[in-house]
């Protein structure tokens, strides 16, 4: 029996069809490393790791990787883009008002799309989209005091 191993970072990229260059490599790495990060923090981590590279080659990045479906991309109303690495689940995410703040959480039923539209009016859903907004601990905990 062979046990299995998981493939590299430049295999999923040709998995996704995509070419395999240091940054590419160093994007993917810096977005599942991170946590829910905005592209301003994954240039300055990725040149970290490569060097220089500019905040349009990050962003025509992140944009090839989206779309490969290798990471995922967050709008959270009045904030600016979040990229995430955790995919081809079905979770959603807590955001706090106050620090911005963002965090994973599980669907409550589990399977998608989570939410049943009252009316699809047509509409072949395949993906729902939740964000609980709220005050995190730290945030509850300043207020409160």
């Amino acid at each position: 029996m062979t046990a299995s191993r998981n493939p590299t970072t430049a295999e999923e990229l040709r998995g996704a069809g995509l070419r395999v260059t240091a940054a590419r490599v160093a994007l993917l790495e810096t977005v599942r490393d991170g946590d829910h990060l905005g592209a301003e923090a994954i240039a300055s981590e990725v040149r970290g790791r490569v060097g220089h590279i500019s905040v349009q080659a990050v962003y025509e990045g992140l944009h090839a990787l989206t779309a490969a479906g290798l990471i995922r991309r967050l709008d959270p109303p009045n904030s600016p883009a979040l990229y995430e690495g955790r995919v081809g689940d079905n979770h959603h995410h807590l955001v706090c008002r106050s620090c911005g703040a963002v965090a994973d959480v599980d669907c409550a039923v589990g399977h998608a799309p989570c939410l049943t539209a009252s009316d699809d009016r047509g509409f072949a859903v395949d993906e729902a989209e939740v964000i609980y907004w709220g005050l995190c601990p730290a945030c509850s905990t300043a207020r409160s005091s």
